[in-house]
């Protein structure tokens, strides 16, 4: 296949689109494919091999049969490249764009886990309107998730942006950091046990990973700890009793569903005993050889180059069925 790998991106996680796309053209020149380097700038203009790229809707991509876009973060993750790529008319990897606009936004994806039933950490959702006008009645309410609670950005990911809050006073200044990258902040209860990643791949009939725990040697899994040398530790399969593990793959799958996510996604949990809550589902986690998914997969007896090699071939699957209809 001729396949059109984007990198790079308007987000804070710009850098590391950049290595995750690096990786993913490798392996897929290995697994035989022709690769088109497509970069998208902090500004959010598009390059093809140095040079500017227009896009035409209906006229596709380059000539590609398929889009790979490894892009984190707003303005790759969120929907919008996805609705991009759907007006194009180019078969594109990974979830469309309601699922990955829905995924991206944590408290609507908990608000949707909630409605199905799905155990989750406890959580809260602020305004930065009603904080603005509000704040002590914003702090009152929060009371009953307890010390420490992390404070969220809405739609970021890498950890960006997040903030353990251990003390009373510390509340307030997480907020409104949280404030400065997004309209909306989560504020979520500590959650105890394991942190316990699962991959998710395919179209129809999504295949779970064996499950891997996460092992910091940081205070807690922030953004130092995911992309510094040696700042985590991944284990497969995940150290809990068999039954949990299997609970953990079936959560995923079923997640994965409930938001109508296609082709891939890593779901996080946490594990307390027999307790497994669910977190959040990443719709493009990271994509290097050394990332979590492809080892996840890896350990699973997947390789990254086939396994890069499926994830083309689903785009391909979904795109011939989608298209099938008329609209």
């Amino acid at each position: 296949m001729r396949v059109a790998v984007l990198a790079g991106g308007r987000s804070s996680e710009h850098e590391i689109s950049l290595a995750s796309g690096e990786a993913v053209r490798d392996g897929l020149r290995r697994a035989g494919h022709e690769v088109l380097d497509v970069r998208i700038a902090r500004d959010g203009r598009w390059s093809h091999e140095g040079r500017p790229l227009s896009v035409v809707p209906g006229e596709g991509l380059l000539d590609a049969d398929v889009a790979f876009p490894v892009l984190h973060g707003p303005y790759g993750e969120d929907g919008t490249v996805q609705g991009l790529l759907e007006c194009l008319g180019v078969p594109y990897v990974g979830a469309g764009v309601l699922a990955s606009a829905v995924c991206m936004d944590k408290l609507v994806f908990k608000q949707v886990m909630a409605q199905a039933g799905i155990p989750q950490v406890e959580h809260a959702g602020v305004e930065d309107v009603r904080w603005r006008n509000e704040r002590a009645a914003v702090l009152g309410e929060l009371e009953r998730l307890g010390l420490p609670v992390f404070v969220k950005p809405v739609a970021l990911g890498s950890s960006v942006g997040i903030v353990k809050v251990s003390a009373p006073d510390e509340l307030g200044p997480a907020l409104d950091q949280a404030f400065a990258h997004d309209p909306r902040a989560i504020v979520e209860a500590m959650a105890n046990g394991l942190e316990v990643e699962c991959a998710v791949m395919g179209d129809r009939e999504p295949l779970a990973s064996q499950p891997g725990e996460i092992t910091v040697h940081a205070e807690w899994y922030d953004y130092e700890a995911k992309y510094t040398p040696g700042g985590m530790e991944l284990v497969v399969p995940a150290r809990v009793p068999d039954a949990v593990r299997e609970r953990v793959r079936e959560l995923a799958v079923q997640t994965f569903r409930l938001v109508g996510v296609s082709g891939l996604a890593r779901v996080d949990f946490f594990v307390d005993g027999d307790e497994v809550l669910v977190n959040e589902l990443n719709t493009m986690p990271g994509f290097t050889q050394t990332s979590v998914f492809g080892k996840l997969f890896e350990a699973s007896g997947v390789p990254y180059d086939e396994l890069l090699d499926r994830l083309a071939r689903y785009a391909l699957e979904r795109s011939e069925r989608e298209r099938a209809y008329r609209h």
